[in-house]
């Protein structure tokens, strides 16, 4: 492993009693899986959760490296990881993503076999919060691209500090560090750690998002800003899904057609357009059990304007959306029902 200066000289590295009071949320885990890459932000957090799980009623700590095969070196640095945990007494394991890989959309396929093969590792560990190392900086990534995929205010929440992947607990304690520190932290420690060079290449959104930074960041769009927008978000995001989930509560009206859903639309038209577009949507996600999302934002709201022109003007309407089928009708009820299969071809004419 090779070791670089840290992004920023003048940053301090992070001392232990105040990496105790960012891991004390985890003090009840019933056992802690930390994902370590072998780059000095994931070094950086084991060698702290390591001296941290040392006393006392702490959950136990493992470690894992996922070698996901798409670089040569990538085996040698997972072997590398597994020698540190060693010195620092956490047991680890190297999980290895098998299988061929996807030509387009290699980094989300990525994630995606990533946070598959943490989570089944967790479940193995007696069902582990998994630990990562994101930071404020990767955060401010994420909300940039999320707006630039015109993300509405769920998206701009960011990452959660907590978060759930299936059963298994996903835990972000380092949310509010720049990543300059965790460096430093690598460093001061005498850590070994490597840089991916995927992380450099530019091909990739989000390495381009992170090559703005500093150019934003003249302009007052840094990350502490952008981190401070996704806790407002954050805020407001979870009293508007409370309020929306009371509304639908209230607008859910009995039915006698199996997986049918029924709201009492003409009433919910008069609460304001966000908790409409809340409620569609949680009613959508019950239709489908969550396994299809209602898609981009954009579509929902067309969907819920088209409802409501109707509603307002007492006429019916119909529209498919999401697999789904909603049904508005002259008295101000709106049927959900899931689409049939679609039949492709050329079909008879029925008498």
């Amino acid at each position: 492993m090779s070791a670089v200066l840290p992004l920023d000289p003048s940053a301090t590295p992070v001392s232990a009693a105040e990496a105790s009071a960012l891991f004390e949320p985890l003090a009840d885990e019933p056992g802690l899986l930390v994902a370590v890459s072998g780059g000095p932000d994931s070094v950086a957090v084991l060698a702290l959760l390591a001296d941290w799980a040392k006393l006392p009623g702490r959950p136990s700590l493992q470690a894992a490296t996922v070698d996901h095969g798409l670089r040569p070196e990538a085996a040698g640095e997972a072997e590398a990881v597994a020698r540190l945990c060693g010195r620092l007494g956490v047991a680890h394991r190297i999980l290895r993503w098998a299988g061929p890989k996807p030509a387009n959309g290699l980094q989300a396929a990525a994630r995606q076999a990533r946070y598959d093969l943490l989570a089944e590792e967790a479940l193995r560990r007696g069902n582990a919060a998994i630990v990562t190392a994101h930071t404020l900086d990767d955060q401010a990534e994420t909300l940039l691209m999320r707006i630039a995929h015109g993300s509405g205010p769920a998206g701009l929440v960011g990452m959660r500090p907590r978060s759930l992947r299936g059963a298994v607990a996903i835990v972000r304690p380092l949310l509010g560090l720049a990543k300059s520190r965790l460096i430093a932290t690598a460093e001061a420690r005498g850590l070994p750690f490597v840089r991916d060079p995927s992380n450099a290449d530019s091909r990739f959104e989000r390495v381009r998002w992170r090559e703005l930074a500093p150019s934003l960041a003249e302009h007052g769009l840094d990350a502490a800003r952008l981190g401070l927008l996704a806790e407002r978000m954050a805020r407001q995001e979870d009293a508007l899904a409370r309020r929306a989930a009371d509304v639908l509560a209230q607008r859910r009206l009995p039915v006698t057609v199996g997986e049918e859903r029924r709201l009492g639309f003409r009433q919910l038209a008069e609460e304001p357009e966000e908790i409409v577009l809340r409620v569609l949507a949680l009613a959508l996600a019950e239709m489908t059990q969550g396994v299809e999302s209602y898609g981009r934002l954009e579509r929902l709201e067309a969907c819920a304007a088209a409802l409501l022109a109707a509603s307002r003007a007492g006429s019916a309407t119909k529209r498919t959306f999401s697999g789904c089928i909603l049904s508005l009708d002259r008295n101000g009820v709106l049927s959900l029902r899931r689409e049939g299969p679609r039949r492709r071809g050329v079909h008879p004419a029925t008498s």
